[in-house]
């Protein structure tokens, strides 16, 4: 018994110490849904119809090389609208520090749309760019604002959810 009780006792206090302050946990929030339409509101983002956008790629233009393919998923919601969803992947650099202690980062992807014209053809490759903005601090990393073609698309509001539409 006497060789059991400290290891019993080193066990407990093993359990002890992983225990978790969820006060220190930091919130992620860096998923990003991107939505492409027509003006008419229909979805431009159908792999396979005539008039969409078929062939999409990312490209990832702080990277140090040329060609740096950043993965994103095509996913459609119940009503057949398609959309793209970022998650990770690109390149991220400092860009400065906050008054509130927070720090400024971002990323910047080339998006390449190929859009089908027909069923043997495709418009020539649209080049477009869209710069992600994220701010990090001891609570939260999250997706702050994004610019696509230099334009404001999306500024981050508390609790909900990270996306932009874009009228092509």
């Amino acid at each position: 018994m006497k060789k059991l009780f400290p290891l019993l006792m080193l066990f407990g206090l093993t359990l002890l110490s992983c225990g978790s302050d969820e006060d220190s946990l930091q919130k992620i929030d860096q998923i990003f849904n991107l939505y492409i339409q027509d003006s008419s509101g229909k979805t431009m983002l159908n792999p396979t119809k005539v008039g969409s956008f078929t062939g999409v790629s990312f490209n990832d233009e702080l990277a140090d090389k040329d060609i740096a393919n950043v993965n994103f998923s095509r996913k459609m919601l119940e009503d057949s609208t398609y959309y793209i969803e970022y998650i990770a992947g690109a390149t991220r650099k400092f860009v400065n520090d906050e008054p509130d202690g927070s720090k400024i980062y971002r990323s910047l992807i080339e998006v390449s749309l190929r859009k089908k014209i027909s069923d043997t053809q495709n418009d020539p490759v649209v080049i477009d760019s869209m710069e992600i903005f994220y701010r990090s601090s001891p609570s939260v990393f999250e997706v702050s604002r994004v610019l696509y073609n230099n334009q404001l698309v999306f500024t981050k509001v508390q609790d909900q959810p990270n996306t932009a539409t874009i009228t092509k």
